[in-house]
């Protein structure tokens, strides 16, 4: 679990403006950890997964969304809410993409 401290790639920036890079990172690393599933929707993920995804997802947010979401345990509620709060983003990236 010592490298899971080590910060893997940038932070997630308070101003959502690498929010879609960030989100691709986060499913790679948890996929490669297999820790992927802690922030799928109905995981039967145990305690210590749960934990160790957290602390990632948290070491990988910006100070002022750590101290936003400080009262959140669980990584798959941490995921859902930056998601509500930032996929809105996509529409304003990627215009064409979701017309097409």
């Amino acid at each position: 679990m010592a490298n899971i401290e080590n910060q893997k790639f940038i932070a997630f920036d308070i101003s959502g403006k690498n929010y879609l890079s960030w989100v691709l990172d986060v499913k790679l690393h948890l996929s490669a950890k297999k820790l992927r599933h802690t922030i799928d929707e109905d995981n039967a993920a145990s305690n210590e997964e749960r934990a160790t995804a957290l602390i990632f997802l948290r070491h990988h947010i910006d100070d002022g969304l750590k101290y936003e979401y400080l009262t959140v345990e669980n990584p798959l509620e941490l995921w859902q809410n930056l998601n509500d709060r930032f996929e809105n983003l996509k529409a304003v990236v990627l215009p064409k993409a979701l017309n097409d």
